[in-house]
């Protein structure tokens, strides 16, 4: 078939991804690639490695989503995401990346929209993040 470019009259999503392994965040990142569904706008991503960047790029409100690794240092992805659920003033889709399956409650209690478990099966974080990336489109 070729090379088919899909085009869309909706903005890029703009999509963090929170860790202090840049491993981990190209392992988002390619998971999650910039069409992650035939559905939805196509994705820019948005690299950061320290609470203070997320906290200041989730303040800016142009993060349709986040994507928070539970075991990033010093702060983990769970701490952050309790942290923007509380102070964050609008609402904000979070998915978290636990280092266990059994830590699913430490997401609960975080209050994430979506957890996903290491190591990143690209399959399941798609799963999880098309509904909340198409909840986040307008037009």
């Amino acid at each position: 078939m070729g090379d088919v470019r899909r085009t869309s009259s909706y903005a890029p999503l703009r999509v963090l991804v929170y860790s202090s392994d840049p491993g981990v965040r190209v392992s988002v990142r390619n998971a999650i690639g910039e069409w992650p569904d035939r559905e939805i706008a196509p994705v820019d991503f948005v690299d950061t490695a320290t609470q203070e960047a997320a906290v200041c790029e989730m303040s800016r409100r142009g993060v349709d989503l986040a994507i928070l690794d539970g075991e990033a240092t010093p702060l983990g992805g769970l701490g952050l995401c309790k942290q923007l659920k509380d102070e964050l003033r609008q609402y904000m889709p979070i998915v978290v990346i636990t280092a266990r399956p059994n830590d699913a409650w430490l997401a609960r209690w975080s209050r994430a929209d979506a957890v996903v478990s290491r190591p990143v099966d690209p399959v399941v974080l798609r799963q999880k993040v098309t509904p909340l990336l198409r909840g986040r489109m307008v037009g």
